[in-house]
């Protein structure tokens, strides 16, 4: 038995049982992660001494019948946008130093301390994860782990790409726009953005309150258990959500059946999707139909937002940049130091005629909810492309959301969405499918990956090449 393959439910199983331990789950996933760090690119860092030492130290936990909570043992990694204590955060720029005392964790690392859980490393993200594919000038491109010449995505790319690859089964992310659901769809993991607030955030994202935290996982009940741990308030961000009215594990068992499921495959004619990736997702929207939810085709009224999206994104970037000096601005990936000259010269005016935009169409999903439970789409258009690009080759669009539509707008409404795979395309590639429910039923999102995983109805991806 591989450990390295096993899902963090299944480890914690294994400790409590006595058939394997931290310490022997640790080293297995450290060689792992050593092993395909030459090829993928996955990490900023791997740590460890100190993941050994946290695994030493839940191991006599786990002897004494004393876990520390809930994740006690299990092997996490962290994006490098997300602060833990002792080690640099340096968000893929050469523009931060690693000097200063990197004293404090993030709220979601703060509480998986709590519970015990094994920090391998950092994982990688292109800079300050303003796109969606993984290269930086720090840490240089990611690769996918099904194939080395392509994308993982991102912006949580290294993320993705290491628990695909059994370096951890669990991982932290962010999504501004889809920076977790497109690498979880490019390589073949479960990801979820969470109901803004629902896993609180510090420091707070420049790019405001577009930018989720959540899980990248082997599953959706690892996914649900991770985010009964990590979802909860922090007295540091004053947007986060109370604490969950239940248990988003125990809400799992509740399935499917019953459920008002919307399914657009193409959001009205609007985004051309390749065929492979809408057979695929037809299959599994057929499989939560034979599961019991009532499903319909139809669409929302998106209306395309690129434009007050990019109006938001491009503002962030501009503050977030706007101290350096014009010796570190040049350091910047050219095409961040290009959207933050745009952003720098909006008006007051646009940016609140793009906040108009963005509540318009929370409205129109809050009224489209009241009608479906669920609404599934593809979680991108197409399977990872060429490494070291942001768009693919050939493509219309110059910025990646030319090639994310149908992600970036439930970060402006704010709403749960997941990306589950769902079989792969001709070259071997993994497909995604993404589901969306109204703000605040990140359950109803978990419930139907569940029900999918259970029945045996995500496809595996591809056995990856490293």
């Amino acid at each position: 038995m591989q450990l390295t393959d096993l899902t963090a439910v299944r480890l914690l199983e294994g400790y409590r049982t006595g058939e394997f331990s931290p310490v022997e789950v640790t080293e297995q996933v450290l060689e792992r992660a050593r092993r395909i760090q030459p090829e993928v690119n996955a990490f900023v860092r791997l740590m460890e001494e100190d993941a050994l030492a946290r695994a030493r130290e839940s191991e006599a936990r786990w002897r004494r019948g004393e876990p520390a909570g809930l994740l006690d043992g299990v092997p996490v990694t962290v994006k490098d946008l997300l602060l833990l204590r002792g080690h640099p955060t340096l968000r893929g720029s050469t523009t931060l130093s690693e000097q200063g005392s990197w004293d404090e964790d993030a709220p979601p690392v703060a509480r998986l301390r709590e519970h015990g859980a094994v920090f391998l490393g950092k994982t990688t993200t292109p800079e300050y994860g303003w796109k969606a594919v993984t290269d930086s000038p720090l840490t240089g491109v990611t690769r996918n782990p099904h194939d080395t010449s392509r994308t993982a995505g991102g912006s949580s790319g290294g993320g993705a790409a290491a628990v695909a690859l059994g370096a951890g089964p669990l991982s932290l992310g962010t999504d501004g726009g889809g920076s977790i659901r497109v690498p979880a769809a490019f390589c073949g993991v479960f990801g979820l953005k969470p109901t803004y607030g629902r896993v609180p955030l510090y420091p707070a994202s420049p790019f405001g309150t577009l930018s989720h935290t959540g899980p990248m996982t082997r599953d959706a009940a690892d996914a649900a258990l991770l985010l009964d741990v990590i979802g909860t308030p922090d007295p540091r961000d004053w947007t986060a959500l109370p604490a969950a009215p239940g248990s988003f594990t125990e809400a799992l068992a509740k399935g499917v059946r019953g459920l008002r499921v919307a399914y657009s495959p193409s959001l009205g004619g609007q985004v051309a999707v390749r065929p492979a990736v809408a057979a695929a997702v037809r299959r599994a929207v057929a499989r939560l139909a034979g599961l019991g939810a009532y499903v319909e085709e139809t669409d929302p009224d998106l209306s395309d937002p690129v434009d007050a999206f990019h109006t938001l994104w491009f503002t962030g970037a501009a503050r977030l940049t706007q101290d350096l000096s014009p010796h570190r601005r040049r350091l910047l990936d050219a095409g961040l130091r290009e959207i933050c000259a745009l952003g720098a010269r909006t008006s007051a005016l646009d940016y609140l005629a793009a906040v108009d935009v963005r509540a318009r169409l929370g409205r129109r999903m809050g009224r489209f909810h009241e009608r479906y439970d669920l609404l599934v789409t593809p979680t991108v258009p197409v399977t990872a492309f060429a490494a070291g690009r942001e768009v693919p080759e050939g493509s219309a669009h110059r910025r990646w959301t030319g090639w994310t539509p149908f992600t970036y707008p439930f970060n402006l409404t704010q709403q749960p969405a997941a990306s589950v795979p769902v079989g792969t395309d001709g070259d071997g590639l993994p497909v995604g499918m993404q589901i969306v429910a109204a703000r605040h039923r990140d359950d109803l999102v978990l419930r139907a990956a569940h029900a999918l995983y259970e029945a045996r109805a995500v496809a595996p991806a591809a056995t990856p090449v490293v």
